[in-house]
């Protein structure tokens, strides 16, 4: 008896939360249906703005990027940093897609190009803008950064910059420059032990 009556109040319990959760759906009907189509629009709109606007923007700045990188990575660094009749150059590129995938990468071949034109003031903004994760540019990105302070003579801040970009790195096409660069600036300032320490270790790590 005792089992049927608990069974019983269970289900006096259920029937009456749905009454109760019936009763709350239709007091707030409108409410209800305004909020989810207030997320049906929002989730709309989204896909809009990412066909219509995103998507088309990414693909202009890519094009754009390539023609850049061909004179880039045949040191024309003048053609890719400002363009030519055909093509609107680095600069132009970041201030037009600044904000998209290609437009934050040619932040990183601006900084570049400013720096082997030895335009090193303004390639350090460049480079600080350049936000990215990507292994082999993000450490080259931060050489050159440490490379532009040197040259400006925030020597300090360059041994830091060049020292974490060889260990970020740690491969044979940034690391060993990084560290010769560093232990060529401690010979300057009289650190001969520290600089023969980084010199073994790039005899050892990249004979």
């Amino acid at each position: 008896m005792a089992k049927q009556e608990i069974k019983q109040e269970q289900v006096l319990n259920v029937e009456e939360a749905v009454s109760r959760s019936e009763a709350f759906i239709n007091k707030n009907k409108k409410t209800i249906i305004a909020a989810v189509s207030a997320i049906i629009v929002v989730i709309a709109a989204c896909m809009l703005v990412s066909t219509y606007y995103i998507k088309p923007r990414e693909q202009k700045a890519a094009e754009a990027l390539f023609a850049g990188e061909r004179y880039f990575q045949n040191g024309n660094y003048e053609a890719a940093l400002n363009g030519d009749q055909d093509y609107a150059g680095f600069e132009a590129v970041v201030d037009e897609f600044g904000n998209t995938k290609a437009g934050k990468l040619a932040k990183a071949y601006a900084g570049i190009s400013m720096a082997k034109l030895g335009r090193y003031e303004e390639a350090i903004p460049m480079l600080k803008a350049f936000k990215g994760g990507d292994i082999m540019v993000a450490p080259s990105v931060l050489a050159t950064l440490g490379n532009c302070y040197a040259h400006t003579g925030d020597t300090s801040k360059a041994i830091d910059l060049l020292l974490d970009a060889a260990n970020d790195a740690n491969n044979e096409v940034v690391t060993p420059f990084c560290l010769r660069d560093v232990a060529a600036m401690y010979e300057q300032q009289g650190k001969t032990a520290e600089a023969v320490e980084l010199y073994e270790r790039i005899k050892k790590e990249f004979p």
